[in-house]
């Protein structure tokens, strides 16, 4: 049978396309088939949860800095799966152009314009003129020259953020003067532009500058804005990633949202040891993005949409889901796992898929030969 749909599956490919390793492509497809009735979905949640049990509650921290750290193991798999609006440690990596991606002077330069600044890094020093209303922020020229923002830069953005004052531009230096003069109201501007955003990309608050096994330099951040990294002409956005699947869904769509579940959870299975199967990891990101949003494996996600009132009320606060389906008239058709092993029946999958029925021909059946004996004494 397989032989007979691998050949009508040539014949009817497209007109262009062949096979590049036609025993490579027999061999997979025959592996990917399986039995009618096969219970997909509790062999992937036993090849999950097994190996799941095994793995170590760690994070991985960067050589040399301490502040970037990303997520690994169970506690990212748990993030995963559960659809966290925000990851606990938002990270990009993001990618060069040519000839950016092989120097790594050009490399650095480029992560400091992607890297968020806001005035205290660039600032030695705030005083405060109680009798005027007055701060004075005295810049610093060095940091300055590093970051490549110059004294107007700096201005421009104090001037769109800060409302109700008087901005001055001097020498080395920003006068703020507050038009109501209120020396509590000083204290809090004074605070307001500490973290005043100056300068590169919204919510990226630290980069590395890193080679890759291949030669490249790649860019690490902590922090994630895949909108915005899109417009920088030096990004090769069609490589670049992170790790909020939101923001993916929100730039890219549910398509790359799905790809991006199923290539991460492989990734850490793989650093961890882990071998499990793709296929069992493309159905969880297949049942997760089939409905064009991103659902989690949880009460309020994906376990909250089965059609089965049982499954629902074993899964979590029974009492809820039960007293909701009287109310509504729900139907249990009895057709999962769950249910069927509730109320002790054969489940439908299987050997307990199929239902033997036996045709009569109307004709009586013969007696036996004991029972001949017996009629005749």
């Amino acid at each position: 049978m397989v032989k007979d749909n691998f050949a009508w599956i040539k014949k009817n490919l497209p007109e262009g396309i062949k096979f590049k390793d036609e025993k490579l492509a027999k061999d997979r497809y025959s592996k990917i088939q399986l039995d009618p009735g096969e219970a997909i979905g509790v062999v992937t949640a036993q090849s999950i949860g097994e190996p799941g049990t095994q793995m170590t509650m760690r994070s991985f921290h960067f050589t040399g800095v301490a502040e970037l750290n990303v997520t690994l193991g169970l506690p990212r798999i748990i993030e995963i799966l559960d659809a966290r609006k925000l990851p606990s440690t938002p990270t990009m990596h993001i990618y060069l152009n040519t000839p950016h991606s092989k120097d790594k002077n050009k490399a650095d330069k480029i992560a400091q314009k992607i890297k968020q600044t806001v005035l205290e890094e660039v600032t030695k020093e705030f005083t405060m003129d109680l009798a005027n209303g007055e701060v004075n922020v005295l810049l610093d020229k060095d940091e300055l020259k590093r970051k490549s923002i110059n004294l107007n830069d700096v201005y421009e953005q104090l001037s769109l953020q800060v409302k109700g004052a008087d901005i001055t531009k001097k020498t080395a230096s920003i006068s703020v003067k507050l038009k109501d003069n209120d020396i509590k109201k000083v204290y809090k501007l004074k605070e307001k532009l500490r973290d005043s955003f100056i300068s590169g990309i919204s919510g990226i608050t630290d980069v590395l500058a890193y080679k890759s096994d291949n030669g490249e330099f790649i860019i690490q951040t902590f922090g994630s804005n895949l909108k915005n990294i899109s417009e920088i002409k030096e990004v090769d956005f069609s490589r670049t990633r992170t790790n909020n699947f939101y923001e993916i869904e929100a730039v890219l769509g549910i398509e790359a949202v799905r790809a991006a579940v199923l290539r991460e959870v492989m990734h850490i299975l793989s650093h961890e040891g882990m071998a499990i199967d793709e296929r069992h990891i493309s159905l969880v990101s297949d049942m997760m993005t089939r409905d064009g949003g991103i659902k989690g494996i949880t009460r309020h996600g994906i376990t909250k949409e089965k059609e089965s009132v049982l499954a629902r009320a074993a899964f979590e606060i029974p009492l809820d889901h039960l007293v909701e389906a009287s109310v509504r008239g729900e139907q249990d058709n009895l057709v999962s796992v769950v249910e069927n092993v509730m109320i002790n029946q054969p489940v439908p999958i299987g050997t307990g898929l199929p239902e033997l029925f036996v045709k009569m021909d109307g004709a009586k059946p013969k007696a036996s030969k004991a029972k001949k004996k017996e009629t005749k004494k």
